[in-house]
C-alpha cells in the first residue's frame, strides 16, 4: 500500500507568545509503517504529537487524517476516528489489577461510560477480549496483579494493552521506551512490532538503537523544523542531523 497515506500535515505550525515552537511540518506517515519522529531535546516532538492528538490547536497548517481535515477537531473526536495517543507516563489506575484496567478501556469502543459501579456479572462479559489483548502485550501471567506491582517494563505494556483495547487505526507511542532496561526494551520493541502487524504506528522516541531496528521511516525534528527525513541507514548519515544531536542537543 506504498503511498497511501493515513495521516499529513501541511505547513503545521505553533507559537506560544512569539516563540516558534513547530515551524511549517509537512509530516506525511504511511498506513501500515512504523514511523518514529526523532530530535533533540526541545526539537519539538512532543509539541507535533500534542498538535495531532488536538491537545494543542495549531497556530496555523492542516491536520488530515484519512484525508479527512481534522484541524479543528476536539482530542475525543479524534479518538473516535481511530487514533489514539499512549504518553510518556505510564497512564494506567494504580489500584485496579491489570485485567480490571483493560476492562476498563474496553467500555469505551462499546460506547458505554467508564463505569466503575457496574455489576461484576455484566463487566464480566469483557474478560475474554480483555484476557485475549493481556495475552498479546505478555501479561497472561498478571492479570490479577494490582497495576502498581508490576514492574515499569511491564506497566508500559499494560498501557499499550489499554490502548488496544479501544481499537485505533493508528496508534502514537510518546517515548515508549523511556527509563526502560535492556530487557524490557527488548520485550516492548517487540511487542510494537507485532502491534504494528494490523495498524499504522507514529513514534516519539529518544533511543536511537530502537528506532535504526523498528522503523520503517523516520522524521528528524530540530528546533521546531523538519531537519532530514528518510530511512535510519539515510538519516544516519546527514551531518546536519550528527549537527543537530552532537553539536546542539541542547536546543
Amino acid at each position: 500500500m506504498a503511498g497511501d497515506a493515513i495521516l499529513e500535515t501541511n505547513g503545521l505550525t505553533k507559537e506560544f507568545r512569539g516563540f516558534v515552537a513547530v515551524r511549517n511540518v509537512d509530516l506525511r506517515v504511511e498506513r501500515g509503517t512504523i514511523h518514529a519522529l526523532i530530535g533533540p531535546n526541545g526539537a519539538g516532538k512532543t509539541t507535533v504529537f500534542n498538535l495531532l492528538t488536538k491537545f494543542l490547536q495549531p497556530t496555523s497548517g492542516r491536520i488530515l487524517y484519512n484525508g479527512q481535515d481534522i484541524t479543528r477537531i476536539k482530542p475525543a473526536d479524534v479518538a473516535r476516528l481511530g487514533i489514539v495517543r499512549s504518553f510518556q507516563i505510564s497512564a494506567v489506575f494504580p489500584h485496579l489489577t491489570v485485567l480490571e484496567n483493560v476492562r476498563v478501556a474496553l467500555q469505551r469502543p462499546l460506547g458505554n461510560s467508564f463505569h466503575f459501579w457496574e455489576s461484576e456479572s455484566r463487566l464480566n462479559r469483557l474478560n475474554g477480549r480483555a484476557e485475549e489483548l493481556l495475552e498479546d502485550v505478555g501479561l497472561s501471567g498478571y492479570a490479577g496483579h494490582l497495576a502498581v506491582e508490576l514492574p515499569y517494563g511491564r506497566k508500559r505494556a499494560l498501557e499499550i494493552a489499554t490502548t488496544l483495547a479501544l481499537d485505533p487505526d493508528m496508534m502514537l507511542l510518546d517515548e515508549p521506551m523511556a527509563g526502560m532496561g535492556h530487557e524490557d526494551i527488548g520485550r516492548i520493541a517487540e511487542l510494537i512490532r507485532r502491534v504494528a502487524a494490523k495498524r499504522t504506528i507514529l513514534m516519539v522516541e529518544h533511543n536511537l538503537s530502537v528506532v535504526a531496528d523498528l522503523s520503517d521511516r523516520i522524521t528528524v525534528l530540530a528546533r521546531g523544523e523538519i531537519l532530514a527525513e528518510g530511512s535510519y541507514a539515510e538519516v544516519s548519515r546527514d551531518a546536519r542531523v550528527m549537527e543537530a544531536y552532537m553539536g546542539t542537543g541542547h536546543a
